[in-house]
Parts: C-alpha cells; structure tokens; sequence
C-alpha cells in the first residue's frame, strides 16, 4: 500500500550564474555550467506516521550545461539529526523515488555522487536574507536584489522552479561554496533564491 507524503517550509539556493540565474528560464547558465547548493528547512513533514518537521536537506549540484537537458551530478546532504526512518524517507523523497514535483526534478540528474549525513543549519526570514551552513562540507549566505521602495525583487511562473507556486525573492549570495564529492565552486556575489517550498505524493 502507497503511503501519501507531504512536506512543506523555506527552500533556498545559491549557484555559480549571474542574478539573475537564466536556468530558471531554460537558458544557458552565464559560466556555460551552473554549480550550486539547494536547501530546505522542513517545517511540516509527514509520511506513514514519520514526522520530518525541524529537519534541514541539501543538495550540491553541478550541471555541465543547460539544465534542461539533463546530465546534472548531484550529492544529497542530510541532516544528521535524523533518526534512520527519517534518513530514508528523506532521501526517498529528494531522491526522487517517492514521486512528486522531487521525482520530476530528479530526471534531470545523470548521477548522484553520494548521499551523506551532515549536520545542517539553516536560518532564513523568508523575506531577505538567510544562510545555511553544510558541516565543513559548504555554506551560502544571501539577502534579497531590492527593487523600488526596498521590496524584494521576485519571480514566478519559471519553468525550471524548485518551489512551483511560489514566487521566488531573487537574492545575491555575499559567499557560496561546496567542496565533496566531486563537485565544488567557490564564489562570491552570485546568484541566489529563496521561498516557501510544498511537496507531497506517494510512495510504496
């Protein structure tokens, strides 16, 4: 029997383009590759009687071109305050197996270089600045492009959306980095996004 899932709470992610990112548009990244970190801090999650809320994830990524077509190695980071059911369910889900707007993204990815546990920290306002911090491995910190009268400037309706139905606060990351596993950049002033976040779905 198939248990429903859902999770929801503030995503973030900081990468290697230019704001703004054109991956979000399925255009070619400004560097001619895009290498980056994605966050979420889960504030409500559930599935078959495992609660997932107050636990963070990360993905690192690199994309050797345009993100739409694919070939995109990834390493999974999950927080190492998650008992075991948690651990699973988690990479189930950001793996991609367990369906959702997660299993679309992840047939995009050609490979994933590896899955750890790390202690993740995550902090946002969800309105202009945050930062997350992936143990030794990698950090972003990032406040939102203002645009007339100091609101934050946002997008919506992209077609490459982590958070789809949400709009996204364009930010720019003071510094981002990774280094694990293959993939790593260093880089300051670049691009970064940040929103809620809700997925749900199924899984066996």
């Amino acid at each position: 029997m198939a248990n429903s899932w859902s999770v929801k709470g503030q995503y973030m992610e900081a990468c290697t383009c230019d704001a703004i990112c054109p991956c979000i548009t399925l255009s070619d990244p400004t560097t001619g590759t895009c290498t980056g970190v994605v966050g979420w801090h889960i504030e409500q999650g559930q599935s078959g009687g495992v609660d997932l809320a107050g636990l963070n994830v990360a993905l690192a990524l690199h994309s050797p071109g345009n993100m739409a077509a694919g070939n995109i190695t990834g390493a999974l980071l999950i927080d190492d305050r998650a008992s075991e059911s948690q651990h699973d369910l988690i990479a189930s889900i950001w793996g991609g197996q367990a369906g959702g707007h997660l299993g679309e993204i992840a047939q995009l990815f050609g490979e994933i270089a590896g899955v750890k546990a790390v202690p993740i920290t995550f902090e946002s306002d969800g309105k202009k600045k945050g930062r997350i911090v992936i143990g030794d491995l990698g950090e972003a910190t990032w406040e939102a492009i203002e645009g007339p009268g100091g609101a934050p400037v946002t997008v919506s309706n992209h077609p490459l959306a982590i958070a789809p139905g949400h709009s996204a606060i364009v930010a720019r990351a003071s510094r981002a980095r990774f280094d694990d596993l293959g993939i790593r950049f260093d880089v300051e002033g670049r691009q970064a996004m940040m929103s809620p976040f809700e997925y749900s779905g199924s899984a066996a």
